[in-house]
């Protein structure tokens, strides 16, 4: 693995990142552990990766389901519930973010990018800033990297449209992303590209893959049916 990235507690370049502030979603529940679990010699961080595992997995299966037995109806109702629950961990942690003063638009996207990555997604980041206006990152390290296949990081994909949707609500980071590539299908790392959108340009490059990916789900679960 490639050994130079960061995770939560790490520490990018950018001067700017020192007075970076986030909240940490969650706060009852990560005060709770951090008090009463996580210092007992007889707890095994590890499980927790295993809980998380079987959640993530407990969700893709519920979505395959529910795309199988009840169509584009049913597709809806699973992608609308992940984009509410990334839109509500998005507000319980941006809403009182801080930046330093001189802070620029790529590097307030870039950092965001980088606490959902190594807090939300629990993995490790290499991120950097290429000029004002696009920034890349690459996930060296991702708790689904084992279990997910290539089609299967959809799920991801819908918590990542409910935080987009938070920002543009609020009227901040106007960026757009994409994935160059992944580690399921096989690459070293997971790249995502993030860009400035252009004045007078349409945007949500990401939402319009989501959708290419919802049409071929619903091909292939019919295709499945009728095998039957």
């Amino acid at each position: 693995m490639i050994t130079e990235g960061i995770g939560s507690k790490g520490k990018r370049k950018e001067r700017n990142w020192k007075g970076t502030k986030f909240n940490m979603p969650y706060k009852e529940t990560i005060e709770s552990f951090r008090r009463d679990v996580m210092g007992r010699p007889d707890f095994d961080p590890s499980t927790l990766l295993v809980w998380g595992t079987m959640m993530g997995m407990s969700v893709l299966q519920i979505m395959e389901d529910v795309e199988e037995n009840f169509g584009p109806e049913g597709q809806k109702v699973v992608s609308e519930a992940l984009r509410k629950v990334g839109y509500d961990i998005a507000k319980q942690s941006y809403e009182d973010a801080q930046f330093p003063e001189g802070t620029t638009d790529i590097e307030k996207a870039s950092f965001v990018a980088t606490w959902l990555n190594t807090v939300f997604w629990t993995s490790i980041e290499k991120p950097e800033i290429l000029s004002e206006d696009e920034a890349i990152f690459d996930i060296l390290w991702c708790p689904h990297q084992y279990e997910y296949k290539p089609f299967d990081c959809r799920v991801q994909r819908y918590l990542v449209e409910g935080v987009r949707k938070y920002f543009r609500d609020r009227g901040d980071i106007f960026f757009d992303a994409e994935f160059q590539w992944i580690i399921p299908a096989g690459a070293e790392t997971c790249r995502f590209r993030l860009w400035r959108r252009k004045e007078g340009t349409e945007g949500g490059d990401w939402e319009k893959y989501s959708k290419i990916l919802e049409e071929r789900a619903l091909k292939r679960w019919k295709a499945k049916k009728e095998q039957k």
